[in-house]
């Protein structure tokens, strides 16, 4: 191992020696107090508010939360003093709006409930015009134009339906309230409000879908999210010993380890103490927020995790995942580890997604995506189901759009994840359904049956109707689709605002033509949704594809189809400016055209200013690291040819010869890397993104090429970052 064993020396070998010397703190407290004990303790969940609010105000807020009636401004001042008094009780010194700006990350303003009292001391105050409306400064986030430096008004809006939460400190608590965030002029400047637009679009088309079957009880359809978080975990001495982990959040230099991912040991494998002990911590302080957490386990990768939550609504699910990911970095932190969730830290071996979990239901209706054991009778399921489907076909480019980073690049496409180009997976079973639905009218669906393996000991288990399959980027997974394309650094926002509103303008479709089909009368219906249903599959079924998406024959049939296939962000992103999206978006009142194209601006704005300190970390990292320590290797091997020259000894220079044209090629690498970054776009962003995508980056993998062979031939005590081999091995 390339440093294992030694001690001092560089902050490599320091880092080895300190991640090798680790010891564990105490251990928590589990036993005394249990899990289900601390599940939801820190929530300002309807349970509290049933047992400190008034029951009308209480049944208001309800209202809001469950069926999305209009929230009661009048009750504001009640919750508010409920709230405060809840949170001091349990510490908090403060408040926070809590919001999610364009950057991707969580904001938070905190204020004092305290002030003073005019005789020495001090009282708590929170009203409900605090609790309501907050006002951070608008210009000092990136809003595409809608803000300028001297336009500085923004205001938070609180979210009823995303409780508030305490967040804990050692040193004390906060309570934190969800909110919109959006510009004096109304404009959106965040995440959270889009999701909350479109889920109310989806539900105003879903309902006029579930009305033609006879469903008219109003309850509220709402789109749910369960998006499976993969990570990355390494010791914060190697971290902090990797300038490009610490800033760009993925190495820009690492030859390959001897052992990588190649003997498929660490998925689903025996998770070690220290990892362990950091999950259960974690998962223990999510309980506390509420967040229902479900699974846990290694993923593919050497050092790569997993962990997901269960179902629930998007907006919810969307707030839920910002704070997951706040929560076990902070977590990590307590046990001396690094939490990176970049989408492909490590090259040459898998990178991480997020992958979002995505279907639809209602508390009368249930999951309008779970087809039942008949899904061919089940011709309100067809109707969604197709719905989805369409609005894939119809919208890829935009789906797409709402995946595209800079990290996100380095993953998709690979033999990892999902491709570029969008398809839907549907399986077996609902394949054929729809198959024969084209061909005029479904009879039958292909069984789900049961399955022996041939040991007597072993029961009998049910078998699914059809396999899963793990390479579409848009996969039907039982009753559910996957969204599987989603980067793992990026928020659900973006992907769940667009599902819910391409969803939303298909259901829309569906209801018109099954309308004008029927003309109010239902024994009609189940003909004018068999001509639906065909129709659909007619015009959208290239997009259905159930094989593997890894395969350079699907590409190639792909484009056959006219699919398309945005292989980067810098191809992707100007489908924000597509007319098409842009009259979607507007018309469904989830985006303006002005906010729209905000948004654009804002992520490849995001998109240029990642490879640009990418390059620069690069020059950096490339000129004062590995060149000054492959020049003392190479000094070392000319002074010893040198010597044993003196001597009379013949010494083969062929090591020295190849680490000299290396450093001459890392040297020269770097000179047109410098070049290149010189580029200036003319205020075009499009032409920048370009050149960021065509030019920097393969110069900067021109640079890595020479670094990376170098490390092979370095000795180990000069070389002075840490391994791919000691952070993704040693724990």
């Amino acid at each position: 191992m390339k440093g294992g064993g030694y001690a001092g020396g560089s902050p490599r070998l320091a880092a080895i020696s300190a991640v090798t010397n680790y010891e564990q703190g105490p251990p928590m407290d589990f036993i005394d107090t249990p899990a289900q004990d601390v599940f939801y303790a820190n929530v300002f969940s309807k349970s509290v508010m049933k047992e400190r609010l008034p029951k009308t105000v209480y049944k208001a807020l309800v209202a809001t939360i469950d069926s999305g009636a209009e929230l009661d401004a009048g009750i504001a001042d009640i919750v508010a003093a409920a709230m405060k008094d809840w949170a001091m009780e349990k510490g908090a010194t403060h408040y926070a709006h809590v919001f999610y700006p364009l950057t991707g990350l969580t904001a938070e303003k905190h204020d004092s409930f305290l002030v003073p009292d005019g005789e020495g001391s001090a009282v708590a105050e929170f009203s409900g015009a605090q609790l309501i409306q907050g006002e951070p400064d608008g210009s000092s986030f990136p809003s595409g134009g809608i803000r300028a430096t001297f336009e500085a008004r923004g205001y938070t809006i609180w979210d009823v339906t995303s409780p508030a939460y305490i967040l804990e400190n050692s040193n004390g608590r906060t309570l934190c309230i969800p909110t919109a965030f959006v510009s004096w002029t109304g404009e959106a400047m965040d995440k959270k409000t889009p999701v909350l637009r479109s889920m109310q679009a989806l539900n105003k088309q879903a309902q006029r879908v579930l009305k033609l079957f006879g469903h008219t009880d109003g309850a509220m359809v709402s789109s749910t999210a369960g998006p499976e978080q993969e990570y990355f975990l390494i010791d914060k001495n190697f971290y902090y010993a990797r300038p490009d982990l610490m800033t760009a959040g993925r190495t820009l230099f690492g030859a390959p380890p001897p052992k990588g991912q190649e003997f498929d040991d660490h998925y689903f494998g025996a998770i070690t103490e220290r990892v362990l002990s950091f999950m259960l911590d974690a998962e223990r302080e999510l309980s506390k927020l509420g967040i229902p957490v479900k699974t846990r386990h290694n993923e593919v990768a050497p050092g790569q995790y997993e962990i997901a939550p269960t179902f629930e609504s998007a907006n919810l699910a969307t707030d839920h995942q910002q704070l997951m990911m706040t929560v076990l970095k902070k977590v990590a932190d307590k046990y001396g580890m690094a939490w990176i969730s970049h989408e492909k830290p490590f090259a040459g071996v898998n990178g991480s997604g997020k992958h979002v979990n995505f279907s639809m239901g209602s508390s009368t209706q249930g999951n309008l995506l779970d087809p039942g054991d008949t899904p061919h009778d089940n011709a309100q399921f067809l109707v969604f189901c197709a719905a989805v489907i369409r609005a894939v076909y119809k919208y890829q480019g935009l789906l797409r759009a709402v995946v595209a980073s800079a990290g996100n690049d380095h993953r998709l496409g690979a033999n990892e994840a999902p491709p570029a180009i969008l398809s839907v997976f549907l399986g077996d079973q609902l394949t054929d359904v729809f198959e024969q639905i084209k061909k005029g009218g479904a009879k039958k669906s292909k069984a789900a049956g049961m399955m022996t393996v041939g040991v007597d000991m072993l029961p009998p288990i049910p078998k699914h109707a059809g396999d899963r399959n793990r390479t579409s980027p848009f996969a039907f997974t039982g009753n559910r689709f996957e969204f599987r394309a989603v980067g793992s650094n990026q928020s659900i926002a973006g992907p769940l605002v667009a599902m819910n509103t391409i969803v939303a303008e298909s259901l829309d479709y569906c209801a018109t033509e099954l309308e004008k089909a029927t003309k109010g009368k239902s024994d009609g219906l189940n003909a004018a949704v068999q001509d639906l249903l065909a129709t659909i599959m007619k015009e959208c079924d290239s997009i259905i594809f159930n094989g593997d998406g890894y395969s350079e024959e699907w590409h190639q049939e792909a484009e056959k189809r006219g699919l398309l296939n945005l292989k980067t962000a810098a191809d992707a992103l100007p489908y924000l400016k597509n007319k098409e999206v842009e009259k979607l978006l507007d018309k469904y009142q989830v985006l303006s055209p002005r906010e729209l194209e905000s948004r654009y601006e804002v992520y490849t704005e995001q998109y240029i200013g990642t490879v640009a300190v990418e390059a620069n970390l690069t020059v950096e990292i490339g000129a004062t690291m590995i060149f000054p320590a492959a020049v003392r290797y190479q000094n070392e091997l000319a002074a010893t040819a040198a010597n044993l020259k003196a001597l009379g000894y013949e010494f083969d220079t062929d090591t020295l010869d190849t680490v000299t044209a290396l450093v001459k090629s890392l040297q020269d690498s770097i000179a047109a890397l410098k070049k290149e970054m010189e580029h200036e776009g003319n205020g075009d962003p499009d032409a920048e993104a370009r050149h960021a995508c065509d030019k920097i980056l393969p110069a900067m993998l021109e640079v890595r090429k020479y670094a990376d062979a170098l490390e092979g031939l370095v000795a180990d005590d000069l070389w002075p970052l840490p391994t791919y081999q000691e952070m993704l091995f040693i724990k």
